[in-house]
């Protein structure tokens, strides 16, 4: 159960952020992003499972292709034992007839691998083509906090301009936010990864790879923020209370525990 990832769990931990951002932050655009995401999520479980299934249409062609090239083959060995009973051979006649045969066998083995691999090759690009859904579903997250600035709710000096955008949430409340974030990153990549679970392919494993390192560096540049208001002493604005972290006395938010299935 614990060693691989689960389909319907991790759909069910987006949908519980998603219902989460929406209480607290209804109207905003991480909220968006959020139903965007779990509309992807929800496709998920359609497209990992045909993903994994063999795909028959295609192994039925490629056992049909294999037939005649095995068939093309044998005519072939059989008219050359044929004709060399029939005439005795020289030299250069034996000569081209080898290069023949082994030209013959070279295309045939690269025929062999090519349609071996028709269906990983299928299955591959349907695979792609999501994985670069969740690359950019994680730069749109992280469009969503690049105007989220600390440094105004901890009370910075400095005019603004007309083009600034309009700053009206709490530190408590831009934490949150931030936090948010960070954990939709997170999900990201773990619906990219399951991917790379259904499908060992080196391709889509070392995509699957690439999200992960993307969302970890956003994820990190987001905690960066979190953490200039957790050492302000910021992030209790509208509660009135913050969470300490047992054993010493900093401030952590209420989500940084993990998500427990």
């Amino acid at each position: 159960m614990y060693r691989q990832l689960s389909v319907d769990r991790t759909v069910a931990t987006l949908q519980k952020l998603k219902r989460r951002i929406e209480e607290r932050f209804p109207e905003s655009g991480l909220a968006s992003v959020g139903g965007e995401l779990c509309e992807i999520a929800g496709e998920t479980r359609t497209r990992v499972d045909r993903i994994s299934r063999p795909h028959y249409p295609t192994r039925l062609l490629v056992g049909l292709f294999l037939l005649i090239l095995i068939g093309i083959v044998w005519y072939s060995v059989t008219e050359l034992i044929q004709f060399r009973q029939d005439e005795a051979l020289s030299i250069d006649q034996l000569v081209s007839l080898i290069e023949a045969g082994s030209n013959e066998l070279i295309l045939a083995g690269a025929a062999f691998i090519f349609l071996f691999s028709i269906e990983t090759r299928i299955k591959r690009t349907r695979a792609l083509r999501v994985l670069h859904e969740f690359r950019a579903v994680a730069h749109v997250i992280d469009m969503h906090q690049l105007t989220k600035d600390p440094s105004r709710v901890m009370g910075a000096s400095g005019r603004t301009t007309e083009s600034s955008p309009e700053r009206t949430m709490t530190a408590f409340q831009l934490t949150r936010y931030l936090n948010y974030g960070s954990e939709l990153l997170a999900l990201v990549g773990k619906l990219a990864a399951l991917y790379a679970q259904s499908l060992p392919d080196h391709v889509v494993v070392g995509v699957v790879n690439e999200i992960e390192s993307l969302t970890s560096g956003l994820s990190r540049k987001i905690w960066q923020k979190i953490i200039l208001l957790d050492t302000e002493g910021l992030s209790s604005g509208d509660t009135g209370s913050v969470l300490k972290r047992p054993g010493s006395g900093s401030a952590v938010s209420e989500s940084a525990n993990p998500i427990l299935w």
